[in-house]
């Protein structure tokens, strides 16, 4: 399964500064939805396990769409 995004594909087929702020724009829209949904999984009243366990799972979500995203600008998907 790829997290790879048809915006890195377009980034890498043209490559000019249009789309590199498009690029831009979307891994801020990512970093936001992904600490918002960070700040309402605090607000919950769970158990600390279980609270840190989906911490770490949306943490390791996040941080693989963000590499696999880069790497695709790059021309390297991450799982072909």
């Amino acid at each position: 399964m790829s997290f790879a995004l048809p915006l890195a594909d377009i980034l890498v087929a043209h490559g000019d500064a249009g789309n590199l702020v498009n690029f831009l724009i979307y891994v801020v829209v990512l970093c936001l939805i992904f600490g918002l949904v960070w700040w309402v999984v605090g607000l919950i009243p769970l158990p600390a396990p279980v609270k840190t366990v989906v911490t770490v799972i949306l943490a390791v979500i996040a941080v693989l769409i963000l590499i696999d995203l880069l790497l695709g600008v790059v021309g390297h998907p991450l799982i072909s």
